[in-house]
């Protein structure tokens, strides 16, 4: 990890080596873009941590995306359960605002296209994900903290099984796509971490 004294910003070669490829191969505008919509995406969860008074420490940014490490330790259920989805529903709702503009200047549809798809993804029931780990919170606040873990595992499991199975028959069918590689690699860990138990 890649980490100035100052900053508490941790950066991983991973993700350094990642970028780099990715801007070689697209061009610096779509990885700025793309860069631009994880920004808001973390600027939402530290606003509404920040607005509940829970204190935010660190940002880990590894080859997967990034972490926002916060002393949840005094938030209720629903105020972690809206920290959680506030960096999803940021993006929705740039791509919301995005889409009508681009309708007239065309130029926007690539910056709606990464806030819909970075607000999407982070959506999708898999832990670490904010859709897994909002999921296993809302049954947690429901029915305990087993019942959440249990549920969180199982669909963990399902959804990263069945969403890597749909990327490597997409990586067969365009011959190779690299860029399909991570993601891919991402969900098998997902499901292997969940089928161990969250270990």
């Amino acid at each position: 990890m890649f980490r100035c004294p100052s900053s508490p910003v941790r950066i991983s070669g991973g993700f350094l080596l990642l970028t780099a490829w990715f801007a070689l191969e697209s061009g610096p505008k779509p990885l700025l873009l793309i860069l631009f919509a994880a920004t808001m995406h973390e600027l939402g969860h530290f606003f509404v941590l920040r607005f509940w008074g829970a204190r935010v420490g660190r940002v880990r940014i590894g080859l997967l995306g990034a972490m926002m490490e916060a002393d949840r330790s005094g938030l209720s259920y629903g105020k972690e359960l809206s920290a959680l989805l506030a960096g999803p529903f940021v993006n929705l709702l740039c791509a919301a605002v995005l889409i009508p503009l681009a309708a007239q200047h065309p130029e926007f549809y690539a910056a709606a296209g990464a806030h819909l798809a970075l607000g999407a993804f982070n959506l999708l029931p898999i832990r670490p994900l904010d859709g897994g780990q909002a999921l296993e919170l809302f049954v947690a606040w429901l029915f305990g903290p087993a019942a959440g873990e249990l549920t969180a595992r199982i669909t963990g499991v399902l959804c990263a099984a069945l969403l890597l199975g749909g990327l490597v028959w997409l990586m067969r069918e365009s011959r190779g796509n690299l860029w399909l590689a991570p993601p891919a690699a991402g969900l098998l860990a997902a499901a292997i971490r969940e089928l161990r138990g969250g270990k």
